[in-house]
């Protein structure tokens, strides 16, 4: 069975762009022109791609054929790039999944230094470092920054180091709520800054401490990094606060540990899917390169 191209194409852009009207405008052609090449792809396969909620998604046959284009792009524009062709069309960002603190501390020297290597713009998409790998698996994108150990089907992985969390508060947070130690009942009790709902870290360091006692203390719900360090500082509550994102605060005494040892490592790995493409190739040394700042184990 052959596939069109064209057809295929347009069923990446769809669920890349998450509707028919966007796919068209990257693509450059009318949304009914998309819309009649993915019902041939689904006429061809027998079966439905794409389900036309907002944003649209693929199905599970879709991913598979999503995973196909957009590894099928990346080979295109390396075999152009190497007949000396390929200058004028660069190629669209690859999609790649990276986990918040690591897009706010190290990942962007990792896209500098590929973009001097390589003719190819990333599409960043940000996630929890927990989750980043169902984007993978699921072939929405081809690599991703995660903490899964275990290779995805089909991927390569590189261990990168750990992301050194810690458990910080401003010192007039630390005098109110922590002056008689860091235990049970202090925690129960002091608000905590929390990134989202898939946001486990502070519960596991609370739970290390509190063992069996329930915890549900005052949460301030912030979904950025970096507003994290500005509440944790301006004493809203006390989080887990990237080392990279706090060092200074921490060596200034404007931010404080909670207690000694104040700390969680969380691992860190680079999957990608297993294509022979000098566009990865660089994407994976440019990665490698600028995670060594990462907590190494000695």
């Amino acid at each position: 069975m052959r596939i069109d191209h064209g057809n295929l194409r347009a069923l990446a852009a769809v669920v890349r762009e998450g509707s028919f009207e966007r796919a068209a405008a990257a693509l450059n052609v009318t949304p009914s022109a998309v819309s009649q090449r993915v019902k041939a792809l689904e006429d061809r396969m027998g079966r439905l791609l794409v389900q036309r909620t907002v944003p649209a998604r693929a199905t599970p046959d879709g991913q598979v054929l999503v995973q196909l284009a957009e590894q099928t792009a990346l080979l295109e524009h390396d075999a152009l790039g190497r007949l000396g062709v390929g200058d004028d069309a660069p190629l669209a960002g690859i999609p790649v999944a990276v986990n918040h603190d690591s897009l706010e501390t190290w990942f962007v020297d990792a896209a500098v230094r590929f973009s001097a290597q390589a003719h190819a713009t990333l599409d960043l998409q940000s996630e929890d470092q927990d989750h980043t790998a169902a984007l993978l698996r699921n072939g929405s994108v081809l690599g991703a920054v995660t903490t899964l150990a275990d290779p995805v089907q089909g991927c390569r992985i590189h261990p990168l180091g750990s992301m050194r969390y810690v458990a910080t508060c401003s010192p007039a947070f630390h005098a109110r709520h922590f002056a008689q130690g860091v235990n049970a009942r202090s925690l129960a009790q002091a608000p905590v800054l929390v990134f989202n709902r898939k946001d486990a870290l502070q519960a596991r360091f609370a739970r290390r401490i509190m063992r069996d006692a329930p915890w549900q203390p005052p949460v301030w719900w912030l979904p950025s990094s970096r507003a994290f360090v500005q509440a944790t500082l301006a004493g809203l509550g006390w989080t887990l606060n990237p080392l990279l994102l706090v060092q200074h605060e921490l060596e200034a005494g404007t931010l404080v540990p909670l207690r000694p040892r104040a700390w969680e490592d969380v691992p860190l790995y680079w999957q990608h899917w297993r294509v022979n493409s000098d566009a990865m190739n660089a994407l994976t040394d440019a990665v490698l390169a600028a995670s060594r700042g990462l907590v190494r184990k000695r």
